[in-house]
């Protein structure tokens, strides 16, 4: 019987996750979107597939589609996630997003339970592969009796190194934006029983380096508060628990910098059609433009050949270029600098990188050291590597879904056998896999 699946968003993830499911020959698909080019371009005239405009906060239109469906993916900003949970509870749809839970989601699971409908949620790349690939670990690990006493988890989307040819280390394979607000995060992790509060304005002064056999050595700073994860992955006796993400050497520095000259502040305004990029830099720190490296040389405290100088040199921060922005903050400037700068351009890769560090000790006393790794590449003239590992984990889940193979229900997130095991073995026929290393420490 056939299967409809509507698909809010057409975004940068969104091209590998259409393309698997018009694949499958039991499933429909209608992407809605606010214009409807792109969507239309993931169609391609398949016979399975449709294209609709949609605003998705027109409630009326938005809950006419839903009720037409029998799953809604929400590629949306998570904003949205919410009313489009709550429409899906009204009709009685199944749901999946690759985002966070957010409080107000978790607060569906009770309504979610009683209706019978699963809400899955972080089943993307970071969230969801971290959380598939962890749980393969710690579950085989407590199966054979033993208990996790640090856990290390470390991603990032990065240029593959061939690509990698400008001052940031960095391409934008998803929103801007999202990179520029997950800067001003709070972090939390614990250490040798020890709980670590890095406050956001702190964030990037708290980094350490982490060397990948094979793949490189990264700068890893601290994503988020990882205590939860003590419960969520059923590991309460850790001692440690990091959940780190991944940069080229020399980022944390710089984006230090950055946030000190105020390049994420939302609140200041300026005229870009009356301003100059280094006549806005000036304002920023109160000083004149005349000599404007030598200004930002004092107030940041670094030498005037420093490299963070020579990045925002590089980006054109300095100059006297204006932006077809009108009136903006410093925020949607650097945000609109970054997007024209660190663009990938045709026929260039991307790179996924997560890894997993375990200790483990069994009932003997033996202790492991388990890494667990991945390192994912674009395909040159096709898909990225985020667009894969963010897509792919939900279109596979969709399908499991209507397939009846998954078969729980409320608010949840890939931590659960049921959940992960098929969506990791289908990952592992396309090749997204990871490598495991098992050492035996000494006693």
């Amino acid at each position: 019987m056939m299967k409809k699946v509507l698909l809010l968003g057409a975004g940068r993830v969104a091209g590998p996750l259409a393309r698997y499911l018009l694949d499958q020959p039991e499933i429909h698909l209608i992407i809605a979107t606010r214009t409807i080019d792109k969507a239309q371009k993931f169609i391609a005239g398949h016979p399975r597939g449709i294209a609709i405009q949609l605003n998705v906060e027109d409630d009326n239109a938005l809950t006419s589609e839903i009720s037409k469906t029998d799953l809604v993916i929400s590629l949306l900003p998570w904003i949205h996630h919410i009313r489009v949970a709550k429409i899906c509870l009204k009709c009685a749809k199944h749901l999946v997003t690759t985002s966070y839970v957010k409080p107000e989601m978790r607060a569906l699971d009770s309504a979610a339970r009683k209706k019978k409908l699963l809400f899955l949620n972080e089943i993307g790349a970071d969230p969801g592969i971290d959380h598939i690939s962890a749980m393969n670990v710690i579950h085989r690990v407590q199966k054979a009796g033993g208990e996790i006493l640090s856990f290390y988890s470390y991603c990032g989307g990065l240029p593959a190194p061939e690509n990698n040819d400008n001052p940031l280390g960095y391409k934008f394979s998803w929103s801007p934006a999202g990179v520029l607000l997950a800067a001003d995060n709070d972090g939390r992790y614990l250490e040798n029983g020890k709980i670590i509060d890095i406050p956001h304005k702190k964030l990037f002064q708290h980094y350490r380096f982490l060397d990948i056999p094979g793949v490189g050595t990264f700068e890893a700073y601290v994503n988020r508060d990882a205590l939860p994860y003590l419960d969520i992955y059923g590991i309460q006796s850790a001692q440690s628990i990091y959940r780190g993400t991944l940069r080229n050497i020399g980022h944390c520095e710089s984006w230090d910098h950055f946030k000190n000259l105020g390049l994420l502040n939302q609140n200041l305004r300026f005229d870009f059609h009356k301003m100059s990029l280094r006549q806005v830099m000036a304002e920023l720190i109160g000083k004149k433009s005349k000599n404007l490296i030598k200004s930002m040389s004092a107030y940041l405290k670094i030498p005037q050949h420093s490299v963070t100088l020579k990045k925002l040199e590089w980006l054109g921060l300095l100059s006297d270029m204006r932006l077809p922005i009108g009136e903006a903050s410093p925020f949607d400037m650097f945000a609109h600098i970054l997007l024209e700068k660190l663009a990938y351009k045709e026929k260039e890769r991307d790179m996924l990188v997560q890894r997993h560090e375990f200790i483990a000790q069994y009932s003997d006393g033996s202790k492991e050291k388990i890494t667990s790794t991945l390192a994912d590449f674009g395909i040159s003239g096709g898909d990225s590597s985020m667009s894969r590992t963010v897509g792919l984990p939900a279109a596979i889940a969709t399908k499991l879904i209507l397939e009846g193979k998954i078969n729980v229900s409320g608010v949840h997130i890939p931590v659960m056998a049921e959940i992960y095991k098929p969506v990791m073995a289908e990952l592992e026929k396309m090749n997204i896999r990871f490598s495991e290393v098992t050492t035996r420490m000494p006693e």
